[in-house]
C-alpha cells in the first residue's frame, strides 16, 4: 500500500520490481492514489485497486468491496499518513501486516502493524523502502518501469517538436520550494544560448503552476515552449523522459525523470537532499539546506532531526543563478 504522491510512487517501483524478481509465483495487488494510478496503470502483474480521497470516508468502502472475501499473506504499509493508516483498520484484511519501524511510525503506524521493518537511520526515502523488502533477504532491484507508451510518446513529440530540448519543471506541491520566475528565467536563456537546446516549461493544471510558468515565459528572452497543464501525467512523463535535462526543485516531476534516466538538476533547500534527491542523479543538486538550516534553525544540518522541512519564506532565494550555473555546466558537459 502506497498511495500518493508521484515522486514516492515512483520510489516504490524498484520495490516492486525487487519482489517481482525474488517472488516470481507472489500475486501483487497495490492500493495506490486516484493521480498516481493514471501514471502507473499499465505496469503489467499488478492487480491495481484505487484509493480516491476525493471520495472521503466513502473511499475506505469501495476499496473494502473490492477485496472483498480476500485475506493477504502479507500486507506492505508503506506510507504513514493518517488516511493511509486507516485502510488495514477499515477496508483490508491480512494475517501480516509490515510496516516502518516504531521510531519512524506515526499516525496511529504502529497501531495498525504487526510486524516492522529494521530501524535505520537517516537514509534516502528510496532505501527505507527497500526495508521492507530487506526482512526477507530479497536482492534489490534498482530498476523503473516505463510509465507511458508509444501514444503518449507521440503526444510528446507533437508537443515538444523535434529538435532537442531542455526541460524545466519548476513547481512542487509545496511552494515554499519553488525558485524564483526571474531566475529561472535566466538560467534558462543561459542553457538556450550556450547550448542551442529549445526550452520547455511544463507543470501541473492549476492556476498556481500555470502562472509561474507564464512569469518565466515573460521573463525570458529567447523563445519558450509552456505546455504548463497541458499534458496528461503519463504525456509529461513521456516529454520528460525525451529531454537532455531537467531542471526542478523537491517534485513529482524530478524523481520521474530520474527513474527514465533523465539528467536532473534539482535545487534544494526547504528539503534535506540527502533523504530526497533525485536518487540517480545525486551529483546534479544544487544543495543550500545547510544554509537555511544554519540562518533559521541556527544549528548545522547533521544537527537536526532527519528530514526536517525549513519552509519559510525565502528559503528558496539561497540558491543563486551562478549556482544553477555552474551545475548545469557540469551536467551538460558531454552534450553536443
Amino acid at each position: 500500500m502506497r498511495l500518493s504522491a508521484i515522486g514516492d510512487i515512483t520510489h516504490t517501483l524498484p520495490i516492486l520490481n525487487t519482489i517481482k524478481s525474488n517472488w516470481s509465483q507472489t500475486r501483487i495487488t497495490w492500493i495506490i492514489g486516484k493521480t498516481e494510478h493514471a501514471l502507473v496503470h499499465s505496469i503489467p502483474g499488478v492487480r491495481w485497486v484505487v484509493f480516491d480521497k476525493s471520495l472521503g470516508w466513502k473511499a475506505y468502502g469501495r476499496v473494502k468491496r473490492q477485496l472483498a472475501g480476500d485475506t493477504f499473506d502479507l500486507m506492505m504499509l508503506m506510507q504513514l499518513s493518517m488516511r493511509a493508516n486507516f485502510i488495514p483498520l477499515l477496508a483490508c484484511k491480512s494475517d501480516t501486516r509490515l510496516g516502518f519501524d516504531y521510531a519512524r511510525a506515526r499516525n496511529l503506524h504502529s497501531l495498525t502493524t504487526n510486524c516492522r521493518i529494521a530501524a535505520r537511520r537517516n537514509e534516502h526515502v528510496l532505501d527505507s523502502f527497500f526495508g521492507f523488502t530487506d526482512v526477507f533477504n530479497m536482492e534489490r532491484r534498482l530498476v523503473w518501469d516505463r510509465c507511458y507508451d508509444e501514444k503518449d510518446i507521440d503526444a510528446a513529440r507533437q508537443l515538444c517538436g523535434d529538435e532537442p530540448y531542455f526541460v524545466i519543471s519548476p513547481c512542487s506541491s509545496h511552494a515554499l520550494r519553488n525558485w524564483s520566475p526571474s531566475r529561472y528565467a535566466r538560467v534558462a536563456d543561459y542553457i538556450h544560448k550556450k547550448y542551442h537546446l529549445n526550452i520547455v516549461l511544463t507543470a501541473a493544471p492549476n492556476e498556481t503552476e500555470k502562472t509561474w510558468c507564464d512569469l518565466i515565459e515573460q521573463a525570458m528572452r529567447s523563445r519558450v515552449i509552456n505546455l504548463a497543464g497541458k499534458s496528461s501525467i503519463r504525456e509529461l512523463a513521456a516529454l520528460i523522459a525525451g529531454g537532455v535535462a531537467v531542471l526542478a526543485p523537491d517534485s513529482g516531476p524530478a524523481h520521474l525523470a530520474t527513474s527514465s534516466g533523465t539528467k536532473v538538476i534539482s535545487l534544494f533547500a526547504a528539503t534535506n537532499p540527502d533523504r530526497a534527491t533525485p536518487y540517480m542523479c545525486r551529483r546534479w543538486c544544487v544543495n543550500r539546506y545547510p544554509d537555511a538550516a544554519r540562518i533559521w534553525l541556527k544549528k548545522d544540518a547533521d544537527e537536526i532531526a532527519w528530514g526536517t522541512k525549513i519552509e519559510r519564506n525565502g528559503v528558496m532565494e539561497l540558491i543563486s543563478v551562478d549556482d544553477v550555473v555552474a551545475v548545469v555546466d557540469e551536467a551538460l558537459a558531454d552534450y553536443r
